[in-house]
């Protein structure tokens, strides 16, 4: 699962950094907008990737293809609407990664046609495939990603409270089901599939 290439991830860094920081951008944007200025505050209504990088993430999604940054602090009690608004605001995040993906495949197709480097084709390909695997690993119901968020919206509002005892040790469990291979089961193939779809696009392009 881990690999270490020094070169590869020096390349691929700056792809890392976009895809992490308007994911997390996107959660807190969108709480802006719907009335939350939680994430102004504490500094996250920002493009700067350093006030999004969480380290553990941030490692994992270097070397293991998939992690998290660090989650935008929102407070739904600021929303017209309480879970419309949180729904809006977890989902911003990886429909940002998928729109991320696409646009990274119509540069994939214009590249190929008119250029066709093999160094700016891998690291456009890269930046396909670590957005669309931030935006599904995000959905798994884990605290503390973005899926768990989802799931508490489903929820009646008693489990609330229940949901932030266990977050408090879901990195724990997280990091065990990465270990195992548990999460690779469920997300590549999903993964995998969404690429396949979006090869057909560049092939359109081509």
């Amino acid at each position: 699962m881990f690999s270490f290439d020094l070169s590869r991830i020096l390349l691929n860094l700056p792809i890392i950094l976009i895809a992490i920081t308007l994911h997390e951008f996107s959660h807190a944007y969108s709480a802006f907008l719907l009335g939350d200025p939680t994430a102004k505050h504490y500094g996250r209504l920002t493009l700067n990737p350093i006030s999004h990088i969480d380290i553990t993430g941030f490692l994992l999604l270097a070397f293991a293809g998939f992690g998290w940054a660090k989650p935008v602090p929102i407070d739904p009690n600021n929303f017209k609407k309480r879970k419309l608004g949180y729904f809006i605001v977890s989902i911003a995040g990886p429909i940002s990664n998928i729109l991320l993906a696409i646009i990274f495949t119509i540069l994939l197709g214009i590249q190929i046609k008119f250029i066709d480097s093999v160094i700016i084709n891998n690291i456009i390909s890269y930046g396909i495939i670590i957005n669309i695997v931030l935006a599904i690993f995000n959905l798994f119901p884990i605290p503390p990603l973005d899926g768990s968020k989802l799931l508490l919206i489903l929820l009646p509002s008693r489990f609330e409270e229940k949901y932030y005892h266990i977050q408090k040790y879901s990195y724990i469990f997280l990091f065990i089901l990465i270990y195992f291979r548990v999460i690779d089961k469920v997300l590549y193939p999903i993964v995998n599939y969404l690429i396949g779809l979006l090869s057909h696009v560049v092939m359109i392009i081509v």
